[in-house]
């Protein structure tokens, strides 16, 4: 009687469980392509090139223009002094110096920038998916990365839709 009444037992707690888990809900966003396709990110971009595209292109130019003066060196080499030579070559190396810190700058800060941009993008996205789940009543939403997931539970769309609608 006592083995009859566990065995109960254990088929009515696993029914249980089973029914509970049906009514788990779970979503997924994809963070990648909120990030790469939601209008605000597509701001952000804009943004940033207005920010540093006149920056880059003066970079360009230097860039174009010390390659000019090598290669007029090498045109001009064979009937300089060595003494003319040496001058000019300590002069583009100095010019050369100068680029590399100039881009190492540039660089420097057009990350930051672009990290400032996607975290407040993130911060943004995130607020969403949470006021989806509590609105939805979500059990759990994850993100990237995700071995597995029904395009059922994809909630990416709605994240992008509702970024693109907050302006």
């Amino acid at each position: 009687m006592k083995k009859v009444l566990a065995l109960l037992l254990v088929a009515v707690s696993t029914v249980a469980v089973s029914a509970q888990a049906q009514e788990l809900k779970i979503g997924y966003v994809n963070g990648e392509r909120v990030q790469r396709d939601s209008d605000l990110s597509k701001r952000a971009q804009a943004r940033l090139e207005a920010e540093f595209g006149k920056r880059e292109k003066d970079l360009s130019d230097q860039r174009a223009a010390l390659q000019a003066q090598a290669d007029k060196l090498d045109r001009d080499a064979p009937t300089m002094s060595e003494a003319e030579k040496q001058r000019r070559q300590r002069e583009l190396v100095e010019i050369d110096r100068d680029l590399q810190r100039k881009t190492r700058t540039y660089q420097e800060d057009l990350t930051q920038r672009r990290n400032e941009e996607v975290s407040n993008i993130l911060e943004r996205a995130t607020r969403i998916v949470k006021q989806i789940g509590e609105a939805e009543h979500y059990d759990l939403i994850v993100s990237d990365p995700v071995v597995y997931f029904s395009p059922r539970v994809d909630l990416t769309k709605k994240v992008i839709d509702a970024l693109n609608a907050s302006k």
